[in-house]
Order: C-alpha cells, then structure tokens, then sequence
C-alpha cells in the first residue's frame, strides 16, 4: 500500500488585515512550508492529523510520502502565490501517480483572493489530475463546509472537541476509515447537509452547551456503527457565502442511515439555536467585576483579539483598562508588536523603557480602531520565541513567536512578540519564566482554546470585550456574500430537513 499525504491548513477571516502570505505557512521566519522528510520530522509523533496519518501509514506497514505540511496562523485572504505555491506541491505529487490513497489534513475555512472555498479549489484539482484514488479529509470543527470539500473525497471527519484536543484523534477517525476502503473492509457513504446558522464562536466550545451535548452524540453515533460523524460549527468571520454549521456523516454502505444520523444532528443543532447567542458585557464592566474576586488566578480574556481568529493581537483597549482601573501583579499575553520588541532588545536586558506598543495595525474593514499605549517599564527578558507544546493541543509541535521580550511595568508584565501565536499551552508562558498560578491576573489574547493548556490553572474566567478584527460583536460585521436568512442575523429564520431555510414574519 503507498499513501500521499499532505497538510494545508489556514483559517481565513476576511475582515483581518493581517497579510497571509507563503513564509506565514512555514515553521518559522526565513522558512519555507516543509516537504517530504523534513514534514516527516517536523510532524511525526505529534498531537496533529498529520501526525495520526504518519502513525497509521507505519503501523500499517504501508509506504507513504508528505507532499508538503503547511499551516498558517488565522489571519486574511490566503495571498494567490501562496496558494498556487502550496497546491502545485501537492498536485506535483498526485500527478506522479502510484498511491492507493490520498489522506488530507485541511481547515475548511480557507478563502484565497480568487477562491472562497479554498480545500473545494484543491479538491476539484487533485479530481482533474486523479479522479479515482480515494481520498480522506481531516477538517477543523470550524470549517465553513462547500459542496466539493465532502463529495469529491470518500471519507471526512472533522474534529469533535473545541478546544481541539483531538487533532490526532480526528486524523485517526478519517485515516482508518480511508484504509478500510481500501483494505476491502468498508464502503463509506456519505450524508451532509447545511443549517442557516451562524453559532457564535464565544458559545462553541465543546466543554459547554450546546456543544457539549451534540459532538457527544456525533460521538456516540461512531460507537454505533457510523464511520464518522461530525458537526462543523463554522468559522464565521468569513464573508463568504457557505459560512456557518453543518453536518457530515458517513457510514459503510448505509445510505439511508447516513441521512438519518445527519438529520438527528442538525435538528439538535436546530432546537438549541438560542443557545448558541452570545451576550456582550461593557469592557470597564468586566474588568471592575475582575477586580472584586479573589481567588487567583483570574484569566482576562481579549476575545475581540484572538489571533487564532484572526486578530491582529496588536490592540490595546483591554490592556488599557487593566492599566487605567489599576490591576497589579498581571501577566499579558501578548501584544504582536515587531517593532517595539526591536526597540526593547536594542535597549538589552535591565534597561529601563519607554515604549510606544500596539495600535499599528490598521482595521480597515471594522467600525473601530485601536491607538498604541505608552508602556514603562523594564526590559526582564529576551527570547528566541521558541518552544514546543505540552499539550494536551497539539502536543509536542513546534511553535514559533520570533523574537519575544518581557516588560515589567512593576505591576503589569507585557510580553511582546513578533510572531503570531495565541496562547493554547502553558509553555507559551513557561518558556518566558512567567508562571500563570503565580499571577492574580492572566490577560490572554484567547477565546477558548485557552482551555486546552490553561483552564485547569484558572480560579475564575472573566470575558472582555476590547477591540479587533474577531470582534465579538456580529452587528460590526458588514457581510456582503453570506448567504440569507441566516440565524441570528434574521432571527425568525425558520428551518427544517425536508424544506431548508425559511424567513418567517415577525
């Protein structure tokens, strides 16, 4: 047996003016996207899809090739090269022909300047060059799913935790199914479908309803029978128009099982609609409530900021009000400013600052802005940006921040990085010698995956709602091509599996 595997992987919001170009999608500055035995290296061993794939590949004694494994942090449109760079690897590959199957660690979220349905584009590809060799798809629970994404491959599973602990996990779910096709053990049959919803990324995670209880049953569903089963709850940062939830189920050659799985979950998906709405709280509001508890730490979440969604983790309102309502003994984490870590490290370590941070990137397409900060203090710490995660995301994978220094303003310590990187794992901070348990306040540019490496540290959990291009706030969110009715943009949108979306009166 001999695989092609590949990893392509970028969650695109068009609101963000962060640039996404080839070098973001490599392992770091100078680099370029790892192919064949560097990709090996690089992603063996790791908590990844690509990872499972390579684990599944040996275990099965099959030959296998990484025709390339690029990920990028969130950020805006996939630039046309980059895209063209990225795919020609992987086609270059199909196109020498001789695999017995094609497995795919993908997003699903992924919009280049020419294509809005970035993984469907690379598909309808690899088709033109390959229509026969069977293809497996692990996709990010938040992809925003087109028709090509799940007809053109023979197997999909999508991950079912959010904080996404389960990235190997779902390329285990995809891989096997992919060699039971062709092991003559199964004969996988699909069933998708899309709900005009777009859930709230601040309401999807799978430790809290109404999550929780649909990717158990998606879960459940594969212990009963079903190859995969996966509820995609979309990335909705993304003028696109398929952006939102949907559902995908595929089971061994039960056609009619398969549509009636996907129908239980969307319908679940459906009934809990109200619960997927998030509530906005005043940012002086949620740092003067963070101020009155008392057990520590207190994690501060900058959730219009998450440059897992895209922001450009350069805004400053919710450090500002930290500052302006007089918070000590805080850690942020982190302030994406090239230039002021330039300036820090010219200054050297002990060198007393007086720094002009953050506010550097235009937002073009949000209602707000965001000014720069004047921070004081101590340069404590310079670092290469290095380190690898403990997990249980993505565990053992590199991570890169570039060059990274600490200030200490006495009260506050502001790190400033070069690179984006949300914080997911507690050695993003280790690694910088500050230990969160030790702080009375984390300030985390994060919306949940924070959970994943840190939750379990955190005595309380106080959301802020500051400024940046993931805003929280739908009605700053001009859509132009998203499909409609949509929930809750239309909030008296109707729906049902026989006869779709519906807007109703009222």
């Amino acid at each position: 047996m001999r695989l092609l595997i590949a990893m392509m992987m970028h969650e695109t919001n068009t609101f963000s003016p962060v640039p996404t170009d080839l070098q973001r999608f490599a392992l770091g500055p100078g680099e370029v996207p790892p192919r064949g035995d560097a990709a090996i290296a690089a992603f063996r061993g790791t908590g990844t899809a690509t990872g499972a794939f390579i684990d599944l590949a040996e275990k099965a004694g099959a030959e296998y090739e990484v025709a390339l494994a690029a990920h990028a942090a969130p950020s805006g449109l996939v630039h046309d090269e980059a895209y063209e760079s990225m795919s020609a690897a992987i086609l270059q590959a199909v196109a020498r022909g001789g695999f017995d199957g094609i497995l795919l660690d993908l997003h699903g979220a992924m919009v280049s300047q020419s294509h809005e349905d970035g993984e469907g584009e690379l598909l309808r590809r690899i088709r033109a060059i390959d229509p026969q060799t069977p293809i497996g798809v692990a996709y990010d629970m938040h992809a925003n799913v087109y028709a090509d994404m799940v007809e053109l491959a023979q197997t999909v599973a999508g991950y079912q935790t959010y904080p996404h602990v389960d990235m190997h996990g779902t390329g285990v779910r995809a891989g096997s199914a992919l060699l039971k096709l062709l092991q003559g053990q199964a004969k996988p049959t699909t069933a998708w479908g899309r709900l005009p919803m777009i859930p709230h990324i601040m309401r999807q995670s799978s430790l809290d309803e109404p999550n929780r209880a649909l990717q158990a049953r998606a879960q459940q569903m594969e212990k009963e029978g079903a190859l995969c089963a996966s509820v995609f709850t979309g990335f909705p940062h993304a003028d696109i128009q398929n952006a939102g939830m949907s559902v995908v189920v595929v089971t061994d050659n039960d056609p009619a099982l398969a549509q009636r799985l996907r129908d239980e979950l969307m319908q679940m998906a459906w009934n809990s609609r109200a619960q997927w709405v998030y509530g906005l709280e005043p940012l002086a509001a949620s740092v003067s409530r963070a101020k009155t508890l008392t057990e520590f730490p207190v994690m501060l979440l900058d959730h219009y900021d998450n440059a897992a969604s895209g922001g450009t983790m350069d805004t400053t309102a919710v450090l500002a009000e930290v500052l302006r309502q007089g918070l000590r003994n805080v850690a942020v984490f982190a302030i994406f400013d090239p230039q002021a870590v330039q300036e820090a490290i010219a200054a050297g370590i002990g060198a007393q600052v007086r720094l002009q941070v953050g506010g550097k990137m235009a937002m073009p397409l949000m209602p707000h802005r965001s000014a720069p900060i004047e921070l004081s203090g101590v340069v404590k710490l310079i670092s290469n940006g290095q380190y690898r995660n403990k997990g249980p995301m993505s565990q053992g994978a590199r991570q890169n921040m570039g060059r990274t220094v600490v200030i200490d303003t006495g009260d506050v310590e502001v790190v400033l990085i070069s690179r984006h990187v949300e914080p997911f794992d507690v050695n993003a901070l280790l690694c910088l010698g500050i230990d969160p348990t030790q702080k009375q306040f984390v300030l985390l540019k994060s919306r949940v995956h924070w959970r994943a490496g840190l939750g379990h540290l955190a005595r309380a959990t106080v959301e802020c709602a500051g400024a940046g291009a993931c805003t929280s706030d739908y009605s700053e969110l001009q859509f132009k091509k998203l499909r409609r009715p949509i929930y809750p943009l239309e909030p008296s949108v109707s729906w049902t599996p026989e006869g779709g979306a519906q807007a109703t009166p009222g």
